[in-house]
Formats: structure tokens, C-alpha cells, sequence
């Protein structure tokens, strides 16, 4: 697997649609490359910046500059074209959800694993700690080391992804390691944006997994149902984890954000489109899950 040993960022012109796509913590763009490039194919502008003290290989700084750097992005943009709409990963979800607060005049916002908290199921038990952890000699020295399953589902591409960390700081699915300092500004991030999200009007399209091992269904859950958006859809994938960019079913998150970026274009200001889409795959874990229940009984 062949990659860069610095981060570099992402720009694939096309329409006056641009599309700011926002990586996740302590990574880089190419968590997004395939979403850009599929983005791009379908006529969108693509840009997937590096931001400074928020992206792999610059130091960590606080969320409140993450934020600022996100706005210079969009207004970049802004200036130039006509449509600009916002597409954050994981952490970068809550930080698109920030910039659409500050930026209400975004076409449209796209929240891919949104993480408000580390919640999944591979999450270790002492996560609770690090917050604590932060006011201790551990601040300087400590830091998260990335572990399989590496937010994917696909075991052939798990294996590369191993061996990826392995020579670098940073991967296609994440960096191999994320410090106490930027864990700590990230969760004084999501903090800000449960209490900002019922003031967010943009159009909202939100795809998670069933079994994302990183952030639970909670996180989409949370901000599906306390959203002020209009237009709102909620896709759930049944066969990917975390990195559902570069997971099994990518084609589908890449097919489904376009499809809903030119809607939004679409959709009449009175268009009523908040009720969510449930998808056949959350309907049979859903049965699934009763049925056990009842086993149990």
C-alpha cells in the first residue's frame, strides 16, 4: 500500500458544488480519498484540507482553532463557488457540526461515523480515565495506540492497514496513534456541539454503522433526534465498521452522499423531510436484537 510519509491535502475541481470534507482526528485526508474522488466523478469540487493543530504532523492545539481553521477553509470556498456544502468523518463530524453553527449558510452537512463519544464495543475500559488522566505527568507522555480491528470490517484490507501502521504515523483508516492533549480537546469539542446542534438548520444527511466498534449508534441517534434540520436522512450500514470510507460498504456511503448533496440542491425551503430513512439492514438487526431478548427472558 503505497502512501505519503506526510500528510498532504486534497483538491479534485469540478462544478460549482464544492464539497469541504473534514478527516479525522490526528489523521488526514486520505481517510476520504475514494469519497473525494467518487465526489468528483459525479461533478462535485472535492477539498479535503489539513488543518493545522487538528491534522497528523502538526501539534495539537485547542478545539477552538480547529474550528477557526475549518471557517477559513469554507469561506475559501465560499468565494469561489456557488454551493458549499460540509462532510465531516468521525471526529471530523463534530467539527463539521461546529462549522455549520458558525457557517448556517452551507448548502448541505454530512455526518459519516459521527463520534460525540468513544463508545463502541472496542473502546478500552479505562477510556473514562483519560480525561482525568490529562491533569497528570501522563499529558506529556501517554498516547492512544490505534489496535485491530482498525475500524474495519474487511479483513484482507485490515491486514494491509497493520502493516501500514507499522511504517508510518499515519494510514488511510487513521493515525497509528492519537495523544492525550488532542482526545481531551476533542471531547471539550463534542461537549459544544451536543449543546449547538438544535440550533443547526442545514440539511442533514447522517450514515453510521450497526457495529461500529469506535463510536456507538447513540452518537447518530443523539444528533438525528435533536437536529433542527429540515431535510434530515439516517442511513445505517449493517456490513462495516468504523471507517466506513474505506470499509466494505464505501460505494455505498459515496453513492448515497452524492445522491443526497444534489437533493438538497433540490429540496423547496418548505419541503418537510424529516422523517429518516431506515434501512432493511437496521430492521433486521433490530429484529435480531428482540429475538435474543426473548431468548433471554
Amino acid at each position: 500500500m503505497n502512501q505519503p510519509t506526510q500528510p498532504t491535502s486534497l483538491f479534485f475541481p469540478g462544478d460549482d458544488h464544492a464539497v469541504l470534507m473534514l478527516h479525522g482526528l490526528s489523521s488526514s485526508p486520505l481517510e476520504l480519498r475514494f469519497l473525494a474522488r467518487y465526489l468528483n466523478a459525479e461533478g462535485f469540487t472535492a477539498c479535503a484540507p489539513l488543518l493545522p493543530g487538528y491534522s497528523a504532523g502538526s501539534k495539537e492545539t485547542a478545539m477552538e482553532t480547529w474550528i477557526d481553521a475549518a471557517v477559513r477553509e469554507y469561506d475559501a470556498l465560499a468565494e469561489r463557488f456557488t454551493h458549499v456544502s460540509i462532510c465531516g468523518l468521525s471526529i471530523g463530524s463534530a467539527l463539521a457540526l461546529a462549522l455549520a453553527h458558525r457557517r448556517p449558510q452551507a448548502q448541505s452537512l454530512v455526518l459519516l461515523s459521527l463520534t460525540l463519544s468513544y463508545d463502541g464495543w472496542a473502546i478500552p475500559w479505562y477510556r473514562f480515565l483519560l480525561n482525568w488522566a490529562y491533569y497528570t505527568p501522563m499529558r506529556k507522555r501517554w498516547r492512544y495506540r490505534e489496535a485491530a480491528p482498525f475500524g474495519l470490517r474487511n479483513e484482507a484490507l485490515r491486514a494491509k492497514i497493520a502493516r501500514a501502521m507499522q511504517r508510518s504515523d499515519f494510514s488511510e483508516v487513521g493515525p497509528s496513534t492519537i495523544s492525550l492533549p488532542a482526545l481531551h480537546e476533542a471531547s471539550r469539542l463534542a461537549s459544544e456541539v451536543r449543546i449547538l446542534v438544535r440550533d443547526i438548520k442545514t440539511d442533514c444527511l447522517i450514515v453510521h454503522a450497526i457495529d461500529d466498534e469506535t463510536s456507538s449508534p447513540r452518537n447518530a441517534q443523539f444528533v438525528a433526534s435533536h437536529i433542527g434540520a429540515a431535510f434530515l436522512r439516517t442511513i445505517w450500514l449493517d456490513d462495516s465498521y468504523h471507517m466506513i470510507t474505506s470499509d466494505n460498504e464505501r460505494e455505498i456511503v459515496a453513492r448515497e452522499t452524492a445522491l443526497f448533496l444534489r437533493e438538497s440542491q433540490a429540496v423547496r425551503s418548505g419541503d418537510d423531510g424529516r422523517q429518516p430513512v431506515v434501512s432493511k439492514a437496521l430492521a433486521r438487526r433490530l429484529r435480531q436484537l428482540a429475538a435474543l431478548g426473548k431468548e433471554r427472558a
